[in-house]
């Protein structure tokens, strides 16, 4: 069981106005990711809209995601709190409900010191055995890892994984040599920000954490398969079939992309949580390029179970 090695896939959380869980959205959503043997599914991400739910309702996703995939995939549950106490509960809830490892981001209102998100790390460490990935995501916690904090929290035996978004000079090379240089052997570097999905893992990544991966899972599949194959000419073709894609993540947000996706696949009718307001005016565009993955999706001359470098 590898849950931070290869594609994780992450979906939204199908859910009512006020929060209510629609088991069986999620459930369709969550068989088409395991059916497309994606190499984990990572519920209550940020695509999971984790930040809107309170804490039962995100103990009845992960509960419900247990049910649904778990053993068919290994799967990682977001527990990312504005409080400690809040994350610890949650993560020894994942623990409890049979998840396979844990997504941790330090969300905070007040600015957070290296300090103070270590002994976050720590006290979820502390509360349950499973797996942890740092989720560096500065966007939308405002905290940025170090180098030396990522480092220092390599050291807890359980966190084993960081979530890294793409580096702003785009050398991902660099970027991944300078990390494996500090941190343990076995330690996986990840990344997200699907438009960087082919740099990264062609960089020699050992994850990729993709929005697309969770309501795309087959061709987003086969991207991140040809790129850790080293398959130049294979990755570009998926990837440009991608582009519109990533045009749209990056001019609307992918939050708000993935959701409409998701209706126009007819996997719900779900709306994105307020004040988040429904895509406008973009079908035409979304469908044109969803036609372009389902043509990737309906090819089938290159075997989809590469071999991933690097272990």
């Amino acid at each position: 069981m590898r849950p931070f090695h290869g594609l994780s896939a992450f979906p939204i959380t199908p859910a009512d106005p006020d929060g209510t869980l629609r088991p069986a959205d999620l459930r369709a959503i969550l068989s088409r990711a395991a059916d497309a043997q994606v190499d984990s599914v990572c519920v209550l991400g940020s695509t999971g809209g984790y930040a809107y739910l309170d804490p039962d309702q995100r103990r009845a996703v992960a509960e419900e995601t247990m049910a649904e995939i778990g053993g068919r995939v290994p799967v990682v549950v977001g527990v990312g709190a504005l409080r400690m106490d809040t994350a610890v509960s949650l993560a020894r809830h994942a623990s409890d409900a049979g998840a396979d490892a844990l997504l941790v981001a330090p969300i905070s209102y007040t600015p957070l010191t290296e300090s103070e998100v270590f002994a976050h790390f720590s006290a979820i460490a502390e509360a349950s055995d499973l797996p942890i990935c740092i989720y560096n995501n500065p966007t939308t916690t405002h905290f940025t890892f170090t180098a030396d904090l990522l480092t220092r929290l390599s050291g807890i035996p359980t966190v084993r994984a960081v979530k890294m978004p793409l580096p702003a000079d785009g050398d991902f090379a660099a970027e991944i040599a300078a990390l494996r240089a500090r941190l343990p052997e076995e330690f996986s570097i990840g990344y997200s920000g699907d438009w960087g999905c082919a740099g990264a893992m062609l960089a020699g990544a050992d994850a990729f954490y993709g929005v697309a991966g969770g309501t795309w899972p087959e061709p987003m599949l086969r991207l991140v398969r040809a790129a850790q194959s080293g398959d130049d000419i294979e990755t570009a073709r998926i990837d440009t079939a991608f582009q519109a894609i990533w045009t749209l993540f990056r001019r609307s947000g992918s939050f708000r992309v993935v959701h409409r996706a998701a209706n126009l696949l007819g996997l719900t009718d779900a709306q994105p949580p307020r004040p988040i307001l429904p895509l406008q005016d973009a079908d035409k565009a979304l469908l044109a390029a969803m036609d372009a993955l389902a043509a990737i999706q309906a090819y089938r001359c290159i075997p989809i179970a590469y071999p991933a470098r690097g272990g």
